[in-house]
Parts: C-alpha cells; sequence; structure tokens
C-alpha cells in the first residue's frame, strides 16, 4: 500500500517543495510549527498543521504523524534530515522514512568514517591530520555537518586557537556534535557534486552540479551540467560516487560532494538527503527527485536506469541578506513579486516576516535553455522582472553575478567572490589565454582566500576621536571578549554575534582602548545596534 498521509519535519521551500509532488500523487500532507514559526506560509499550505516547540525534536515529529494518521515522514534538508537517530526512530515507530537508511546516514554523515569508507573504495579523498601533520593553510570542519556550519580556514598558527574554539560552538549549536578534524586546504578548487538515486536494485548516478560560487563556505548559484566536465571526468566522477553510495547500502536520493582540481578530484562528503539545488538536476534530466524519494519510500524500484544531461540550467538563491557582506537581514516582506517563465521554489509570500531564527531564504529561481547562455539570459531576465521590499536581500548581488564575464566564460571556482569581490567593478577584459573550454587552466591570480566572511562593517582610523562599532546584523550575542578599559590590538575579536546557527566575531578596526560595552551575553540586538565605544 502506499503512502496516504505524510508530514514534513521542515519548514519553508522545502517543504513546500515536497507539499507539491505529495498533491500530484494524492498524497495529504502534515506540515509542523513551532510558535515562533506558526504564520509561516508552510504551515498555512498544509492540509494540516500540527505545533511543536522545536524542529530539532524527533519525538514532537514522531508524536505529531501518529497525531494526524500520517504513515510517513519526509525530512526535508537541514534540521534533523541527516540524523541516523530520527530515522531509526521513525521506523521503529512503524512509520515510512523517506530517506535513506539509518545505516546509511550514520556511515555517510560522519565525516571522518565516510573517509575511511571511500579510501576502501578506492576513492581519492583529501588528507586529514594534525595542524602540525598538515601545515597551512588548513580547514576546521565539523564531523557531523556541512552546509558551512563549523568550518573554518585557518592560514597561520596564531588563527588556530580561535577558529577552532567558534567551529566547536558552532558544530554544537547546529548538529548538536562538536567533533571536529582538520584537512588540507586546496586553493581555488570548483565544488563539483553528483546527484545520486538509490533504490533496491542498486544506485545510479544522475549527471553534476556545479556550485562552485559560494559566500560564507555556502552556496550561491549552482548549474547542471558543469562546463569543467567533459564524457571522460563525468564518468570517473560518477563511478566514485556511485562506488562510495553502494559501499554503505544507499538508498533514496542523496549527493556525492566533490572538490575538482584541474582533472583530479577529492571526495568531500555525501548528504543524505533531497538538495537545495536540486531543481537543475531535475530540468536538465527530467527526473522528479522528490517524487522518485516517495516511490522509493513505498517500495518501488527500476525507476531511473539511464540518465543523459539535456541542455542546462542554472539556480540562484534569493536571500534576505545583505549583497556586500551577505549577513543575515530581517524584515517583514510588504513587497514580492517572483518572475514568470522559469521556475520559482520560494519559501515565503508577501506580508510574511524573515527573523533571525531560521534560513533566511525567500525564493530558489531555476532558468533552463537548451544552451548554458540561454539559461543565464533566462535567468538574468528573470532577476531584472524580481522585486522585493521590507527586507534588504541579495538580488542587486544576483544580478550582477549571472551577468558577470568571468562567471559567464565559466571560469568558477570556490575563491570567486574574492577574486572578484561583490557588485564591483568587472574586469574589462578577462586574462589573455582565459579557460573557457572544457578544462580549468592554472591562471595567475590574487592570493587565494576564503570567500567573503565579513567580521565588522568598515570604521575609519578615528584620529584621536571616539568611534563605535555596531551589529552589522540582527543577532543573539553569544560572547563578550572584553570590559572597559581593556586595550585592543587591530582585528582582534571585541563580540561575537549568531544568527542562523552561524557566528560572526566582530573586530576591532585598530588599536584603541575599550571606552564602553553597551551589550551583554545573551542579549538580542538589532541591526545597527550600538555595541562597543572605542578610543584611543
Amino acid at each position: 500500500m502506499g503512502i496516504q498521509r505524510l508530514l514534513v519535519a521542515n519548514r519553508g521551500e522545502i517543504a513546500l517543495r515536497v507539499f507539491r509532488a505529495c498533491r500530484e500523487l494524492g498524497i495529504r500532507t502534515v506540515a509542523v510549527a513551532p510558535p515562533d514559526d506558526r504564520g509561516s506560509l508552510h504551515a498555512r499550505s498544509a492540509d494540516e498543521t500540527v505545533g511543536i516547540t522545536s524542529y530539532l525534536r524527533s519525538e514532537e515529529h514522531i508524536a505529531a504523524a501518529k497525531q494526524t494518521g500520517a504513515d510517513a515522514i519526509h525530512p526535508g534538508y537541514g534540521f534533523l534530515a541527516e540524523s541516523p537517530d530520527f530515522a531509526a526512530a521513525v521506523t521503529a515507530a512503524g512509520l515510512r522514512w523517506v530517506g535513506p537508511p539509518a545505516d546509511a546516514l550514520a556511515a555517510g554523515g560522519d565525516k571522518l568514517r565516510a573517509k575511511r569508507i571511500a579510501r576502501r573504495a578506492g576513492v581519492p579523498v583529501v588528507r586529514e591530520g594534525g595542524p602540525d601533520e598538515l601545515g597551512f593553510p588548513l580547514v576546521i570542519k565539523a564531523a557531523a555537518g556541512g552546509g558551512g556550519r563549523g568550518m573554518r580556514i585557518v592560514r597561520r598558527p596564531g588563527e588556530l586557537e580561535q577558529a577552532f574554539a567558534a567551529a566547536q560552538r558552532e558544530a554544537k549549536a547546529a548538529f548538536g556534535d562538536d567533533r571536529l578534524f582538520c584537512e588540507r586546504y586546496v586553493e581555488r578548487p570548483r565544488h563539483v557534486e553528483i546527484q545520486l538515486l538509490g533504490d533496491a536494485n542498486g544506485v545510479v548516478a544522475l549527471g553534476e552540479r556545479e556550485c562552485s560560487v559560494q559566500r560564507r563556505h555556502q552556496k550561491v548559484l549552482e548549474e547542471s551540467p558543469s562546463v569543467a566536465l567533459d564524457d571522460e571526468l563525468r564518468g570517473r566522477m560518477s563511478e566514485a560516487a556511485v562506488s562510495f553510495a553502494e559501499a554503505i547500502g544507499y538508498r533514496s536520493a542523496g549527493t556525492a560532494e566533490f572538490m575538482l582540481d584541474g582533472r583530479d578530484f577529492f571526495f568531500l562528503e555525501l548528504n543524505g538527503r533531497i538538495q537545495v539545488e536540486h531543481p537543475v538536476t531535475e530540468l536538465v534530466t527530467g527526473v522528479d527527485l522528490v517524487r522518485a524519494q516517495l516511490r522509493i519510500a513505498q517500495g518501488e524500484t527500476g525507476l531511473v536506469t539511464d540518465c543523459d544531461l539535456e541542455g542546462s540550467a542554472v539556480e540562484v538563491r534569493l536571500y534576505a541578506e545583505d549583497p556586500r557582506t551577505f549577513l543575515p537581514q530581517t524584515g517583514t516582506i510588504s513587497l514580492l513579486r517572483l518572475p514568470e517563465g522559469i521556475r520559482v521554489d520560494a519559501g515565503v509570500a508577501e506580508g510574511d516576516e524573515v527573523g533571525t531564527a531560521y534560513d533566511p531564504l525567500i525564493a530558489k529561481l531555476i532558468a533552463y535553455g537548451t544552451t548554458r547562455d540561454e539559461a543565464l539570459d533566462r535567468l538574468a531576465a528573470a532577476l531584472a522582472e524580481t522585486e522585493v521590499e521590507g527586507v534588504v536581500t541579495n538580488l542587486e548581488f544576483l544580478r550582477w553575478l549571472v551577468d558577470h564575464p568571468a562567471l559567464r566564460a565559466g571560469r568558477t571556482t570556490t575563491a570567486f567572490l574574492t577574486e572578484y569581490p561583490p557588485l564591483s567593478a568587472p574586469p574589462l577584459a578577462l586574462p589573455e589565454g582565459a579557460w573557457a573550454g572544457g578544462f580549468r587552466l592554472n591562471l595567475a591570480a590574487p592570493p587565494p582566500a576564503a570567500p567573503p566572511d565579513p567580521e565588522v562593517a568598515s570604521h575609519d582610523h578615528p584620529s584621536g576621536e571616539q568611534s563605535t562599532l555596531t551589529a552589522p546584523m540582527p543577532g543573539t550575542v553569544i560572547r563578550l571578549l572584553v570590559r572597559a578599559g581593556d586595550k585592543v590590538k587591530q582585528r582582534q575579536p571585541l563580540v561575537v554575534l549568531e544568527a542562523m546557527k552561524m557566528e560572526t566575531p566582530v573586530v576591532s578596526p585598530y588599536e584603541a582602548v575599550v571606552r564602553a560595552v553597551h551589550v551583554s551575553e545573551g542579549d538580542r540586538v538589532a541591526g545597527g545596534a550600538l555595541l562597543v565605544e572605542l578610543e584611543e
């Protein structure tokens, strides 16, 4: 018997996306929402909505499913989506779990364990180890999760202690697990991932997505196929992804993420869930990945046996965030005009409020074309007709990005937004011999660095005058590192703010003395709120 009623243990656009697939399959839907999210669009859109206290409490989702007579749970992405304990608890409660088996989640979700399995399966991985063994630069990562949370790039030994402490707090808040590990940092790679779909007959690869343009270690633009892959390289990466997935007994939709450096690639992690960027794969393959998840959960097999990529698709994420610093913003959306003629997966509606408790994603805009240029042109036209008022968004940045000549030429790496700062003037001409075909050349470039992760709003030296530091975003003060009278050095952290489970340190722009501190740990502050006063 198929699924009759499904609860989505998530919110926002992914909950709405699952509801849409359920309606197409005749499945009734149940939403959940805590008190601070009860008025959200997903809570208004399901057949039934149940109140919970937190999206992170697995027992509440199961109780809500039992209460409403739901016979299946879809976890979406984020929150508990990759929790093997949640998957096991859902199954033990006699409900269908729309995702991979708990054992596969446990094997693939722990990055250190996943690296060991990958090596045994012959899949190349980046070397990990201690700072003394790896040297610098290195990257600190959370063992239990991804999405940029619990991740820090460290270039000098003096940065290590502070980076470890911040990454550990962030990982604990996001995943409930503060285990970290260090890995060699690869400069200027591409980020390419392979979409997988597994059922009882085995695992198939559904092509790749290029996700190199990132801010704060999170993706901004995704496309399929990648201009960096030819048939031979695509085949090798797909084979590696399938080998790892089969080694852990994977089922349902999932994604194997890789770093690509020239024609060498390294396995990063397996995301045991649907990805935010899954629509670009759906558009070039014709496979509805969410419907496939639901049908696999019902025991169906042989949904996809072969896959060709036709045309090109590009997705951008419209966020409530500053278009230069990428720091999250809050407000009530007084006007929302989303484009027609392309696919739009929205998570909010006009009149909704964007707060600090959840991801500030407003909508995903996805354009398809028979060629990459056509897809980008359609996306640029769609962005031109998009309007949002009432909250600051990255719309201006997205328009700049989609028209950028380096992006149009296919020259994207994870350092793109360092080499081309957001909203900067585009180059008059790309360097001579710039690669724009199927392979990446090692071009001369500015010293690579992490994508922008701003620490303070800009402040000029005060020349003996008092200066103030304000909150660059709304958030919560989680650490106060100075008191009035303290002497501080340039770029010394003074206050650490948290929003969306990401930490942002506010640092001193110069050597100074702390004249006054206006916040305490635990305070919730608005963007622009006075934090610290400095004087020479």
